[in-house]
């Protein structure tokens, strides 16, 4: 089973960006997926869930009207276009399968 996060970088307040996670090992299409982020010095922050087909999803108030995720099931793929960036989504960013997996991260810089 692996998770690689990928799309991460430096960003001015107000960009935008686009993460991406591959799936593989395991039956994409079956699993809910999540985002979830860690800041420096600080704990884990889930910010968006997408169910197994792409039709539902959820989000923090946090980053609700700015993020969004999604899903391409036949490129086993997760993404997560982020708008309105702020210095305070800065994170690291991983991607995680509702049955236990996740990957190693990719880092989210919003700075001027």
């Amino acid at each position: 089973v692996q998770l690689v996060e990928s799309g991460g970088g430096l960003v001015q307040p107000g960009g935008s960006l686009r993460l991406s996670c591959s799936a593989s090992g395991f039956t994409f299409s079956r699993y809910y997926m999540s985002w979830v982020r860690q800041a420096p010095g600080k704990g884990l922050e889930w910010v968006s869930e997408i169910n197994s087909g792409g039709g539902s999803t959820n989000y923090p108030d946090s980053v609700k009207g700015r993020f969004t995720v999604s899903r391409d099931n036949a490129k086993n793929t997760l993404y997560l276009q982020m708008n309105s960036l702020k210095p305070e989504d800065t994170a690291l960013y991983y991607c995680a399968a509702s049955q236990g997996s996740w990957g190693q991260g990719t880092q989210v810089t919003v700075s001027s």
